[in-house]
């Protein structure tokens, strides 16, 4: 099968400081890859360079077999790759259907959210984002309203709005509670196949409940990679992560 994403040779330095150093990525259509590692790893850098944020020294990205190393941010968006940061940002002041609403819509333009109707397909999206992310019970409450998890499946939720090819996750249960931990789980499993998502994350409980294969940087570079029984396992992993 051909990877939807590589990374390939990618080096990047800040003031001397090298926080990623050569380091290959390959992630398979539908693949669900956890990406942990200690404080400084790269984990962070590995994401902005995926995204456009930060261009690497040297090396490339490809996705779908595209070149997209130096493409700006938006236009990798439009391509198909979403991020969701670690603090949720939803519009608060409106509901979790009008967040939904705003995200689904093909044409952004100011306007056209306001005085246009959805579409079928628009519609469609937005109702089974609801109900995967189980917020269909929330559809008229002010985001601002909602719990930290809830917000999290929201935002969630409007990534997937955009039909992504690949959407990028960063420590999506930090300050959930255990029931909020479990039912995030669900979600992020559940897109596998559709989607391929990539999740960074410290809580190593969680990434053992959703984890096909981990992915561990350390010092910029790939330090183990496979199933996640092989990878707690590895002298270098407990040495450097685990066994901190």
């Amino acid at each position: 099968m051909n990877a939807v994403l590589r990374v390939e040779d990618v080096t990047v330095t800040f003031d001397g400081f090298r926080a990623l150093d050569r380091l290959n990525l390959s992630l398979e259509p539908g693949e669900l890859r956890c990406v942990v590692g200690p404080n400084g790893a790269g984990k962070t850098t590995l994401m902005d360079v995926i995204t456009g944020k930060t261009r690497p020294d040297s090396g490339a990205v490809h996705f779908a077999g595209r070149d997209i190393t130096r493409l700006p941010e938006h236009v990798i968006v439009g391509l198909g790759i979403a991020r969701k940061f670690q603090r949720p940002t939803v519009f608060p002041e409106h509901t979790v259907f009008e967040n939904l609403e705003l995200a689904a819509r093909r044409d952004k333009r100011v306007a056209c959210g306001l005085f246009t109707r959805l579409s079928a397909d628009e519609r469609r999206s937005i109702e089974r984002t609801l109900e995967l992310t189980g917020l269909a019970g929330e559809r008229e409450r002010p985001a601002g309203l909602l719990s930290h998890g809830q917000k999290q499946w929201l935002e969630i939720g409007m990534l997937l709005a955009q039909s992504p090819k690949v959407l990028l996750v960063d420590e999506p249960v930090a300050g959930m509670t255990q029931p909020e931990i479990e039912r995030t789980a669900g979600i992020l499993a559940s897109l596998a196949g559709e989607h391929t998502v990539v999740v960074v994350e410290h809580d190593m409980d969680f990434v053992r409940s959703i984890a096909g294969t981990v992915t561990v940087l350390h010092e910029g570079r790939v330090l183990a990679e496979g199933p996640m029984r092989d990878v707690q396992g590895d002298p270098r992993v407990v040495e450097v992560y685990l066994g901190a």
